[in-house]
């Protein structure tokens, strides 16, 4: 659904779950800070509404935004992760930069999480214009920030109830 048609930084029905056991990663693009400074309060909001310790959430930066992937992965290295939420901006300009960018981090988030078997949640905004980045960075269209943190709360809820180490088969 567009989210010019909805506001998706209202929980659903399920509310957030209680995530006071789980560890967090949180890798943060400086380019862009204004905007990327926002997504990351909603995110560290909505992990406190959900009773993740402080002890518990694992921030870094990096310098921009194609950089959030190995961000990832170094924290999955050093840490026994739940879940790592990606947080970016990349605006538009006046060349193609960044679709190159935005699919470069929508494939590397996938497949590294695919190979860790860690949810690896992409937070990247990908706006035309720096007002449609303001607009989703805690403006009329909420904070994708928030939406990344309750992405990677169910995603690291649905990991743990599913998690049966008796039986694997190539994984």
């Amino acid at each position: 659904m567009a989210s010019e048609l909805k506001n998706l930084s209202e929980f659903g029905p399920k509310g957030l779950p209680d995530a006071s056991e789980k560890k967090i990663g949180i890798v943060v693009s400086e380019w862009n800070t204004e905007i990327t400074s926002a997504l990351a309060d909603g995110c560290m909001k909505t992990l406190e509404a959900a009773k993740v310790a402080q002890e518990n959430i694992y921030r870094i930066e990096v310098p921009g935004s194609f950089e959030l992937t190995v961000g990832a992965k170094l924290l999955l290295k050093r840490y026994a992760l739940d879940a790592v939420i990606c947080l970016g901006c990349v605006i538009k300009g006046e060349t193609s930069h960044n679709e190159y960018i935005n699919q470069s981090v929508a494939n590397g988030l996938t497949t590294l999480g695919i190979a860790s078997g860690v949810p690896c949640i992409f937070g990247l905004l990908t706006p035309n214009d720096e007002q449609q980045a303001k607009d989703r960075a805690g403006g009329k269209h909420g904070n994708k920030g928030i939406e990344a943190a309750y992405t990677a709360l169910w995603m690291a809820e649905t990991k743990g109830n599913l998690q049966d180490n008796t039986h694997k088969i190539g994984f």
